[in-house]
């Protein structure tokens, strides 16, 4: 068995650190949790609650004493800005002891994954999630109140991650060795459209789902309507409408690194079953 070991998670309340917490506790592991505002924050027991910022590393080093794993995300500060800070926080963590970082990728280059990269002084691990399968949870309401699920591009293909298969690769990038200087595409264990989706979601809820196609100007005008920024629009229409092979192939890494299979889709539509049938 794994040493314990203790390790802090940054952006510890976010879909995927609430993962890395929950998989740390699973395997035994002491785990401190960062976050802005401990008051609001909400961990399982035994979770260590540190407030801390990103955007001010210098405030970390109580945070990171006494910690053997450290878990990064790329942005911070009220705005989820790119972090600018990747060296000094580095730097803190290699006095503190740290020997193995994890950083999330955000989808594309940014300064503080770029300094991890750069630093020798650790293990580091890049983790880089394909579509989480925790976004479809956007179809709850249509579905809930008109049994409909409103899409463009159906046709779509998505390898798409369960969040629980991104904590456990962290988990065990975080405590065991072998996996420093890795870059880790992380990706669902089949590859499916939106109808298979929505089929998937509609057996689990145990009524019908109707798929409503949207044209690409239909679904420019409603992510507009919902305040997304152009370049976020963009992106979604790069994604969405012309999806890079990475974010349509199996990968296998959660089964490479876990030793076990990443979880389908219908395990993640029965888990939140409650959701799409109005009971949360």
């Amino acid at each position: 068995m794994t040493q314990t070991q203790r390790i802090l998670v940054t952006g510890a309340t976010g879909t995927v650190g609430r993962q890395v917490v929950a998989e740390l506790l699973d395997r035994g592991h002491q785990v401190r949790a960062l976050t802005r505002d401990a008051a609001k924050a909400v961990f399982p027991a035994g979770v260590e609650v540190v407030e801390g910022d990103l955007t001010e590393p210098d405030g970390l080093a109580p945070a990171l004493e006494g910690v053997t794993g450290l878990h990064l995300i790329t942005f911070g500060g009220a705005a989820f800005s790119p972090l600018e800070t990747g060296p000094r926080i580095l730097e803190l963590a290699r006095e503190a002891g740290v020997r193995r970082v994890t950083v999330l990728h955000g989808g594309g280059p940014t300064p503080l994954e770029d300094a991890v990269r750069a630093d020798d002084g650790v293990d580091w691990t890049v983790l880089m999630p394909v579509e989480f399968m925790a976004n479809a949870l956007e179809w709850a309401d249509g579905i809930v109140t008109s049994g409909e699920v409103r899409e463009p591009f159906v046709d779509r293909l998505s390898a798409m991650v369960h969040e629980g298969d991104i904590g456990a690769v962290a988990a065990v990038a975080l405590t065991q060795e072998g996996h420093g200087g890795r870059e880790y595409v992380i990706t669902g264990p089949e590859v499916l459209t939106v109808a298979d989706k929505v089929k998937t979601v509609a057996t689990a809820v145990g009524r019908e789902i109707a798929l409503v196609e949207l044209t690409e100007e239909q679904a420019v005008e409603r992510w507009r309507a919902a305040g997304l920024p152009e370049d976020v629009i963009g992106f979604l229409l790069m994604a969405y409408g012309d999806t890079p092979e990475v974010g349509r192939t199996v990968s296998g890494t959660v089964e490479k690194v876990t030793g076990r299979p990443a979880r389908t889709f219908a395990q993640w539509a029965a888990e939140h079953v409650d959701a799409f049938a109005g009971k949360s």
